[in-house]
């Protein structure tokens, strides 16, 4: 594939104090996935994270609350055969969100007993392994 293939994304991990995961599925879709969306051209993802945590959960998050986790790939939940390149933040998170723009469902997922919810291959193959691993680091 090449870089046209690509999708750049921001998106956050955000956990709570219980080490649960938040997870958002976006309206016609089925797959829950990390919050965040498009960076726009010439936009820095840290400032596409920010934009798109206050549009889709109403939450406004200081950059001091950000910190930069690293860039990954995986194949796109609901464009088939585009993959997403996302910029991945850990972000504070000690207030409530809730489900804005084109958001339709939150949920806060345990990373180690997911269930049966249909995730996105970032978040599956990825990130929750990543949100687990530091889990059991604490225990």
């Amino acid at each position: 594939m090449t870089s046209q293939d690509s999708i750049r994304i921001a998106a956050a991990l955000m956990s709570r104090s219980d080490g649960r995961v938040l997870l958002v599925r976006k309206r016609a879709t089925e797959s829950f996935m990390q919050p965040g969306g498009k960076i726009e051209p010439g936009e820095h993802p840290q400032a596409a994270l920010r934009r798109e945590l206050s549009e889709e959960l109403g939450i406004e998050v200081d950059p001091d609350e950000m910190s930069y986790v690293g860039r990954y790939t995986a194949p796109a939940a609901h464009e088939p055969g585009r993959l997403v390149d996302a910029d991945i933040f850990r972000v504070a998170v000690a207030r409530s969100v809730r489900p804005g723009a084109e958001i339709e469902e939150i949920l806060w997922l345990d990373p180690n007993a997911p269930g049966s919810v249909k995730l996105a291959p970032l978040t599956r193959d990825k990130l929750l392994p990543m949100c687990s691993r530091a889990a059991g680091a604490t225990d």
